[in-house]
């Protein structure tokens, strides 16, 4: 189209046709079907932004209010964003210039695009949005999100009450993070508010252009970038638990209590579950900051006062017995005391050793899935998030072949469930003791709470 004026015909141009994909038109159907907040994990290169960039003026178009494009720095943002966005808008024709120094494009319906930086969250705070959406979203800092951008798009206009602002989450895995929280919790379902929509860059792009970008990367890299995948962004222990894993049941009233521990002073950290045949339900948790023992079993006794089943049998960390040859209060003598004191029957199945790591880490994956494909192990991510975040997210040590990475505090959860593993189904183990034969459930010791310190062989 030739105008006569250079820079509309530019910006003109740049309203060019664009490959359909399903993916990419179900995401621009999501807004306006109801879902707040798109979440976009899609390969480099493949129009995720260019999608949202033009959805953003179109609905700023429809719907007067102020709108923003954001990324996780000031420059990005403007590079990303702020030259594209006058072209798509029609800047030229504006009487009303875009504001250079604050980055704000005034459309003739009275909206307004505000191109922002997120490495000062609070910048994004302070007014009744309409809708907006941040690319590179897995490299904003990780508290932002609840601490600042939700908050933002949850303000309620007292002029417009009924409307809620909606934000496109764009970018690629980088690593286990708040995105990939985001991500799998919306692929549980359990909020409307939130969907994904996930494409490979090879959906887009030209093959000669992928096998460039094959030969130019590793594998891993690769994955991650143009395939999306979280799956490769890091080593996971549990790597095949997934959404087969997910559950919404919940614990019935009359079910036996299987409670497990890993003691560590913070967090403290114990999974509820329940046994249903052969399979175990994670189903519950009690995560205390800076607690012991018995704090976390006045937790529990509050937590199930209305439980009517009184049976509760406990597994856990052998080193919650320290003390016991010398007469004197463990962890595991402390939680029983409150536990009889508040009427609950008590059965501890705790091993006179732990097991090794290795055999601890496979028994777990083949409840999470094992090699005939069975699925044994399920976790409610709503009522049990630490549960979930740590089968999903709990790593190797870097250079390690067995030990877990300590810095994830999800990782003492995931232990705690491998002692209940371990002891109820234990695996072939990689290991033998020091008499030269594998372990078995024999070598481990019960101990009813009911019998004091008389100890039995199982």
């Amino acid at each position: 189209m030739n105008t006569g004026n250079l820079l509309l015909d530019r910006q003109l141009a740049r309203w060019y046709a664009l490959k359909d994909h399903p993916a990419q038109l179900a995401l621009v159907a999501a807004v306006p079907s109801g879902v707040r907040f798109p979440l976009v994990p899609a390969g480099r290169r493949s129009g995720k932004t260019e999608r949202f960039k033009r959805f953003l003026v179109k609905q700023a178009n429809r719907v007067p209010g102020p709108y923003f494009a954001a990324a996780p720095t000031h420059d990005q943002a403007k590079k990303i964003f702020w030259d594209d966005l006058k072209a798509f808008t029609l800047s030229a024709m504006h009487s009303r210039r875009p504001s250079e120094s604050d980055r704000i494009i005034y459309l003739p319906n009275g909206s307004e695009i505000h191109v922002i930086g997120l490495d000062k969250p609070q910048r994004i705070e302070g007014i009744p949005w309409k809708g907006g959406g941040i690319d590179e979203f897995a490299d904003v800092k990780s508290s932002a999100w609840e601490a600042n951008i939700l908050p933002a798009l949850n303000t309620v206009n007292p002029l417009d009450p009924n409307y809620r602002a909606w934000c496109w989450l764009l970018g690629v895995p980088d690593g286990l993070n708040h995105y990939y929280d985001l991500c799998q919790a919306a692929e549980t379902g359990a909020d409307p508010n939130f969907k994904v929509f996930h494409w490979k860059s090879a959906e887009i792009l030209p093959p000669d252009v992928m096998e460039s970008m094959k030969r130019a990367m590793s594998s891993k890299q690769f994955k991650q970038e143009f395939e999306a995948s979280f799956e490769t962004a890091s080593g996971r222990i549990y790597e095949e638990y997934g959404t087969e894993n997910v559950t919404d049941a919940a614990i019935g009233l009359d079910e036996q209590l299987l409670w497990c521990h890993d003691f560590n002073y913070t967090p403290l950290s114990s999974a509820v579950c329940v046994r249903r045949g052969e399979n175990l339900f994670a189903l519950d948790e009690i995560v205390l900051t800076s607690a012991v023992a018995r704090q976390s079993a006045t937790e529990f006794v509050e937590k199930y006062k209305n439980h009517e089943n009184r049976e509760v049998v406990i597994y856990g960390d052998p080193a919650g017995k320290a003390g016991e040859k010398h007469g004197q209060q463990s962890n595991y003598t402390d939680m029983e005391q409150v536990l009889r004191d508040n009427g609950w029957e008590v059965t501890r199945l705790v091993p006179g050793a732990a097991p090794a790591i290795k055999d601890r880490h496979n028994a777990v994956r083949a409840k999470v899935r094992n090699a005939a494909g069975q699925v044994s192990l399920f976790v409610n991510p709503k009522t049990a998030p630490w549960c979930h975040k740590g089968m999903a997210t709990v790593q190797l040590k870097e250079g390690s072949s067995f030990q877990e990475d300590q810095k994830n505090q999800y990782q003492h959860i995931t232990t705690a469930i491998g002692y209940l593993v371990a002891f109820e189904w234990p695996v072939l183990p990689e290991t033998t003791s020091a008499a030269g034969k594998k372990p078995s459930r024999r070598d481990y010791d019960t101990h009813d709470a009911d019998d004091g310190d008389n100890w039995k062989t199982a």
